[in-house]
């Protein structure tokens, strides 16, 4: 191509034209004649497929339906023997033309016919006279006409095809009826056509049944009964050639395929004649792909050929501007350079500002926590000093009592002492857990326990200041997802921001009777805490703008805003939400939705313990 194209270079403009079409129309040629060596191809193959395909559905039809028929003979096959071994059925034959003999047979023959679906059961003497018949269709005619007497009268089974005419035809089973061993009559059950012609009458593949003699006395076509379908002056079909000599041309000037099974028990011959048209189809359909991939071929040849004379008249001039492009990329390419540093150089900066904002944020809500302790520093040292004294009272008398020699009364106070040190490690226990750094894992957190917390830290706090707090509907089985020590803090900073607004920081005065509601429920598969107040509420323009950083309704020095924005965020990172709004008291309530976990109790305190914090 290289060497090409620096000739091509010294070559004028009506030299390169004149060769490139001398190769177009050399192409064309070629694909002319492709095309008509892969149309031929093609449709060979196709040609053969499609036969084959058609042979095969015909051959599966054919065994389908010749299924059918033997099934449905094969059902009224046993009836006649069955029949002329029925005691009540051969006692008519006794006296077969006594009118109460005639009477009961028909009734018999009726109920027979009736049972089983029969076109007709026919009862004759030992003449082969019929005296009986369920629907007296073959009345006028006699059974020792035909070879069905005769066979069973030799102790078989007697089969024969009867066609009156068109409309009437059956299939018929006859077994002889034997008295004191001789034959004292014949039963002959009729088995109708119409039947065998309702499964064929949904197939569009013409279905026909010959006899020995070639006629058509079963099918669906109609217009074809009692008609020859090969031989005879006017066969139906007459022959089109084909490999195997298996195609025909039907009466209305199409060709069929013909499927041919023997059915040896009935002597007859099982036709089935598929349309040839899909094997004219996809022979002339190949063709014409053929064609058209040839057609493709020789377009796309020439545009490529017409593509490369265009290639080879541009190139001198698109050297020039090949050049002028490799100095712009070059110079673009070093201003890209440029940029992409300065970016670099800025997201280095980002990262590290938002990490140090991460940072800043945890050390907030720790430092949050420990404001929180401090707040309630004078409660919680009530809380010690009680428990102290009354140690202090308690083993002043356990001492008198040993003196006395009292030892009852002795260990009870020692027990008690014992109590108060429990509850005060439990209090120690519950403060050291509040104050380290939460961790960020995240698993199953029994509520009840949360709230039990949350209590123990700022119930003193509710209790000096004349608040009673409520705790209902609070389930021991609730189980949220979430991290002990963080949804501990968001309880406690509820708590202390409801003790606030019932005890008069940032509003006029304190609230009368404060109370604080805590209760819990399942909310649309999830739990739902809910802590309301009867105090001032919140104005309806507060109650989304409380969770902001730095927003408060409380006066200067009395709050900096954060607390319900470090409740936001945690809910938040625990895949919760929260909701301000009005309580039912008046006041102001705040609903934690939490994702619920596994409705499961644990077996102690130490296990939701280590579930997370």
């Amino acid at each position: 191509m290289t060497d090409e194209t620096n000739h091509t270079q010294f070559e004028s403009g009506h030299t390169v034209a004149r060769r490139y079409r001398r190769r177009g129309r050399a192409v064309l040629a070629v694909a002319v004649l492709t095309g008509v060596a892969l149309a031929l191809a093609l449709q060979a193959f196709a040609g053969r497929s499609a036969l084959s395909d058609v042979r095969a559905s015909a051959n599966e039809a054919l065994a389908l339906q010749a299924a059918t028929v033997t099934g449905i003979l094969e059902k009224y096959r046993l009836l006649p023997p069955l029949l002329a071994r029925r005691e009540d059925i051969a006692g008519l034959f006794d006296r077969p033309w006594a009118e109460e003999n005639r009477a009961e047979a028909a009734r018999k023959a009726i109920e027979i016919a009736g049972f089983s679906g029969a076109k007709d059961v026919v009862f004759a003497d030992a003449e082969g006279r019929i005296f009986a018949s369920a629907r007296k269709i073959y009345d006028r005619s006699s059974v020792q006409e035909t070879t069905l007497f005769e066979a069973a009268g030799q102790g078989r089974l007697g089969r024969e095809t009867r066609s009156l005419d068109a409309d009437e035809r059956a299939y018929v089973f006859a077994s002889a009826v034997r008295r004191e061993d001789k034959v004292a009559g014949v039963i002959a059950v009729y088995v109708r056509f119409d039947q065998i012609e309702a499964t064929w009458a949904l197939t569009a593949m013409p279905i026909v049944v010959t006899g020995p003699e070639g006629v058509i006395f079963l099918g669906n076509r109609p217009e074809w009964q009692l008609k020859s379908l090969h031989g005879g002056a006017e066969p139906l079909l007459e022959p089109a050639g084909g490999a195997t000599g298996d195609l025909f041309r039907a009466p209305d000037g199409g060709l069929v395929i013909q499927a041919v099974r023997h059915l040896p028990l009935l002597d007859w011959r099982l036709h089935v004649l598929a349309d040839h048209a899909p094997v004219t189809e996809a022979r002339w359909l190949a063709g014409v792909i053929g064609l058209l991939v040839a057609a493709l071929m020789g377009i796309t040849g020439w545009f490529m050929v017409k593509r490369a004379e265009a290639v080879n008249l541009r190139m001198r001039r698109d050297r020039a501007s090949a050049l002028r492009l490799e100095r712009l990329v070059r110079d673009r390419t070093r201003a890209l350079s440029e940029t992409n540093a300065s970016l670099a150089r800025e997201v280095d900066e980002r990262t590290r500002t938002e990490e140090q904002l991460r940072r800043t944020q945890k050390e907030l809500v720790q430092s949050a926590k420990l404001a929180a302790l401090g707040q309630m520093s004078a409660t919680l040292s009530h809380e010690y000093n009680q428990p102290l004294a009354a140690i202090r009272t308690y083993a002043d008398n356990a001492q008198a009592f040993l003196e006395r020699g009292r030892e009852q009364p002795a260990r009870d106070a020692l027990s008690r002492i014992a109590g108060l040190t429990e509850r005060m490690s439990e209090l120690s226990r519950t403060l050291l857990g509040f104050a380290r750094k939460p961790g960020t894992a995240i698993s199953d957190v029994r509520l009840s326990a949360v709230v039990d917390e949350a209590l123990l830290l700022a119930g003193p706090r509710a209790k000096k200041a004349g608040i009673m707090i409520r705790r209902t509907d609070v389930d021991g089985d609730l189980v949220v997802r979430g991290g002990r020590v963080r949804l501990t803090q968001v309880v406690v900073n509820l708590v202390n921001n409801a003790i606030d607004a019932l005890s008069g920081i940032g509003t006029d005065r304190a609230t009368a009777d404060p109370e604080i509601r805590i209760s819990a429920h399942a909310h649309d598969g999830d739990v739902a805490l809910v802590i309301a107040d009867n105090g001032p509420g919140l104005a309806p323009g507060d109650q989304e703008a409380v969770f902001e950083p730095f927003y408060s309704t409380k006066g200067v020095g009395e709050g900096i805003g954060i607390g319900l924005s470090i409740v936001y965020t945690i809910v938040k990172d625990l895949g919760g939400r929260i909701e301000a709004g009005e309580s039912d008291m008046g006041g102001a309530r705040f609903s934690v939705i939490l994702q619920a976990g596994d409705r499961v109790r644990e077996t102690g305190d130490s296990a939701l313990a280590q579930a997370g914090t």
